[in-house]
């Protein structure tokens, strides 16, 4: 039996504010946007060629706080490229950092949930 992570909730303070930063700046694809009722609203949005995507809005369950998620890892074959084009974006992004385990670029969204870029390396 495969068990899948598919959907990660990432909470935020203002939906529309993050929506934008995940699209337009994080490049993001926009899979859904549904106003459910006067509580709840649902957005879907999924980083290019993942299998995972996260979840932002209001009344999705238990309330997290703001900023609360870090360490959220994305894997890319190029860790240069990923801070460019993050940087390119607006995205305030670190410098890369090498580490024997990767090389790493860190930034975070609007509320300050953390985000890792990790080139992975092969084993030596």
């Amino acid at each position: 039996m495969d068990f899948k992570l598919e959907l990660v909730q990432v909470p935020v303070s203002d939906v529309d504010r993050a929506k934008a930063f995940y699209t337009e700046k994080a490049g993001f694809n926009a899979d859904h946007d549904h106003q459910v009722n006067d509580e709840i609203r649902f957005v879907q949005l999924t980083p290019p060629g993942s299998a995972c995507s996260i979840s932002i809005g209001t009344g999705l369950g238990p309330e997290m706080k703001p900023g609360s998620i870090q360490s959220l890892q994305l894997v890319v074959t190029d860790a240069d490229a990923a801070r460019a084009e993050l940087a390119g974006r607006g995205v305030e992004v670190s410098d890369v950092h090498d580490f024997p385990w990767g090389r790493f670029v860190f930034f975070q969204d609007p509320d300050g949930n953390g985000w890792n870029v990790q080139e992975t390396q092969s084993p030596t």
